[in-house]
């Protein structure tokens, strides 16, 4: 194994990735981020912004400049990450020449599968306006959809997503579009979850389609197991982790809580 030795680099404001809802201090973190999130950097990463925090914070006048040349030029703005890996130096020849050919087979995909990659990252970063967005993207491009399983997949992803944001009313009608393109189980079941979320927030009633008593009953074991497996989730265990401190710590602490869900909902919408 080989020692990487970092840049000890002079960060005062380090920058804001509000996706991912960190903040970095130096080029090995930009690096990192670089590297396993290709989906979030590959369109629009690369700006005035983040050039300014490479120059005037990371001190790296030389990279700065390149990327401003290679920005006003009419290249491939996909080389603009790779520069960055390549004069940042923290991953070796090998680690940025497979993240070349990551974003090379991404960039192959035919458009609405890329594009409903982008939105499934951004669901499991909780980033949900921007998810419903592309989706709904996906759902308006000229000439259709590929067929009624992509269709499928991707009205039931909208919903899933409208779910997330509390917004049943549309989670239900884009589950409802799903439905109409196969009347596959997997989605009547996502819907069955639907009419028992909305019920028990006495926000409305859903007309669902019939389903059968073994049906009713697996999706019940599932809710009933999925409740289970939600006592031990981080946030809870933080919870009741708080009650076992002083007053003045479980204060501090729920403060914290509050102001890392509120920054979570924010990126939700």
């Amino acid at each position: 194994m080989s020692l990487l030795l970092c840049r000890q680099e002079p960060v005062k404001t380090p920058y804001y990735i509000e996706p991912l809802g960190i903040r970095i201090w130096s080029s090995q973190e930009l690096s990192y981020v670089i590297y396993h999130n290709p989906l979030l950097v590959m369109d629009g990463f690369v700006d005035e912004h983040l050039i300014t925090f490479i120059r005037v914070e990371l001190d790296m006048e030389f990279l700065a400049a390149k990327l401003e040349k290679w920005m006003n030029s009419k290249e491939d703005k996909d080389q603009l990450l790779f520069i960055i890996l390549a004069e940042c130096g923290y991953y070796p020849a090998p680690e940025q020449a497979k993240f070349r050919q990551n974003v090379t087979a991404l960039r192959k995909l035919p458009q609405t599968e890329y594009m409903k990659q982008k939105g499934d990252y951004l669901f499991g970063r909780k980033q949900y306006g921007k998810a419903v967005a592309i989706y709904e993207r996906i759902l308006e491009l000229p000439g259709g959809m590929a067929g009624k399983e992509l269709t499928e997949t991707i009205w039931c992803s909208l919903g899933c997503t409208y779910a997330r944001m509390f917004q049943f009313s549309k989670a239900w009608a884009a589950f409802e579009k799903a439905y109409q393109c196969r009347q596959s189980e997997e989605v009547l079941k996502r819907m069955y979850y639907l009419t028992r979320i909305a019920e028990k927030s006495h926000s409305r009633h859903f007309h669902l389609p019939s389903i059968t008593a073994d049906q009713k009953k697996a999706w019940l074991k599932e809710i009933s197991e999925a409740g289970e497996r939600a006592k031990t989730s981080d946030s809870i265990l933080k919870l009741e982790g708080l009650f076992q401190k002083d007053s003045i710590k479980r204060t501090a602490g729920a403060q914290k809580l509050i102001k890392q869900w509120k920054q979570e909902y924010r990126g939700m919408i």
